[in-house]
């Protein structure tokens, strides 16, 4: 991974982009602080999927059903 201030980002895009192309990722800093990452196109697509599992996870892990077990919820819904 490369760490690149954003005014040398600037100047160097073209050459960047042919590292990205080549697998590298790059990121970009603001005053030392990293504001941005550059990946390959083709990296998109599983970083959205594993941002999604990682949301559901976390909705998993906060829902409860309050005491009762899905079977209880049934029988309810039942009568």
């Amino acid at each position: 991974m490369v760490t690149i201030g954003a005014f040398e980002a600037k100047t160097h895009l073209s050459a960047l982009l042919e590292r990205v192309a080549a697998g590298e990722e790059v990121v970009i800093t603001k005053h030392g602080k990293p504001i941005a990452r550059l990946t390959g196109a083709g990296d998109i697509d599983q970083l959205r999927r594993d941002e999604a599992f990682a949301r559901l996870k976390a909705l998993r892990g906060g829902t409860t059903l309050g005491g009762l077990s899905w079977k209880d919820l049934r029988d309810e819904g039942r009568r």
